[in-house]
């Protein structure tokens, strides 16, 4: 099944995509209700309209598919962090600790894209894509609970849809220099879509060891820039949900991205193993097109540059202890 959100004429509908054609969810469910009901559900209404009034695909947009409850978004593979790490330490290095345990940070729920919807970024000079795969978070046994172990955390995951964690690289730097960040690095946009295809249909993409073995591209005006399988993870998908569980809890709704694949999965990475800004940075009117197999394709466009105000640097204080 897909689940999509889309407008016609300014009016907002949730529903199904079927084949070329979207139809309404019953009873005016929208997307957020059927997640909380989870996918045996969501099912159960599909045979419900699957013959229902429709309207083709082509006479609708797409919005983003979910309104995220949180975001969270991980760094799942060790190729993009070996490129990523030789642009900004000037070596290629993974830390230790990146074996460990799936990291992950928490990312903007307030700036999410559809498809086709342009991105308006902050004034950069390197702005940049991430090419990712994201879980959505379902009604389940266990579903917002802590601790969830990897075998329960696998039936909360509702489905999947494509994510574009756009960047500004320069200030994103900058930021985690201070020990924190990402932040405005990237919480100006995050691409979703074109919809959320339910876990069971990427269920024959397993391999052998649970990881989701399908194809990802990434097209830059039309030019392939990176190409990955997503089972490339350092974990799969449900030990990332239940390492975001630990002592907190995953809810219906929640959005869990891979991290950016490899080779080439964003330009950052190639920056780094080239030496250079080769290829270089996005511009204006520049179109990235992803593309995951399963899924389907996610387009973006670049807008132009916002300019935001400007704020003071900080101020030297006497570190009085009294007033």
């Amino acid at each position: 099944m897909r689940i999509a959100r889309w407008t016609v004429t300014d009016l907002i509908h949730d529903g199904f995509v079927i084949d070329d054609r979207v139809v309404e969810f019953p009873d005016g469910l929208t997307v957020a209700d059927v997640l909380a009901r989870g996918l045996s559900a969501t099912g159960e209404l599909y045979e419900r309209v699957r013959d229902a009034a429709a309207t083709p695909l082509a006479d609708i947009r797409l919005l983003a598919p979910l309104v995220p409850a949180a975001v969270r978004d991980f760094v799942a593979f060790e190729e993009h962090v070996e490129g990523v790490s030789a642009g900004v330490e000037g070596k290629s290095d993974v830390a230790p600790e990146w074996y460990e345990a799936p990291t992950f940070y928490f990312t903007n729920p307030h700036t999410i894209l559809g498809p086709d919807e342009p991105v308006s970024p902050p004034v950069t000079e390197r702005l940049d894509f991430e090419l990712e795969l994201a879980a959505v978070i379902g009604a389940a046994p266990g579903v917002g609970q802590a601790n969830l172990t990897a075998g329960d955390a696998a039936s909360v995951i509702f489905g999947y849809t494509i994510m574009n964690d756009w960047s500004a690289r320069d200030l994103q730097g900058r930021e985690m220099k201070v020990r924190l960040g990402p932040a405005k690095g990237k919480d100006f946009g995050m691409s979703l879509g074109p919809w959320i295809v339910t876990a069971d249909e990427l269920a024959p993409y397993l391999d052998a060891d649970g990881f989701l073995a399908v194809r990802a591209e990434v097209y830059v005006n039309d030019e392939l820039v990176g190409e990955d399988l997503v089972s490339n993870m350092g974990w799969p998908f449900p030990e990332l949900v239940a390492y975001a569980s630990r002592n907190s809890c995953v809810v219906p709704g929640d959005v869990l991205g891979s991290g950016t694949v490899g080779n080439g999965g964003c330009l950052g990475e190639l920056w780094g193993r080239n030496g250079s800004l080769t290829p270089p940075p996005l511009q204006t009117g520049d179109i990235v097109r992803m593309v995951v197999e399963g899924v389907g394709e996610l387009v973006g466009a670049v807008g132009a540059h916002v300019a935001a105000p400007q704020l003071p640097r900080a101020r030297t204080r006497t570190r009085a202890r009294r007033r």
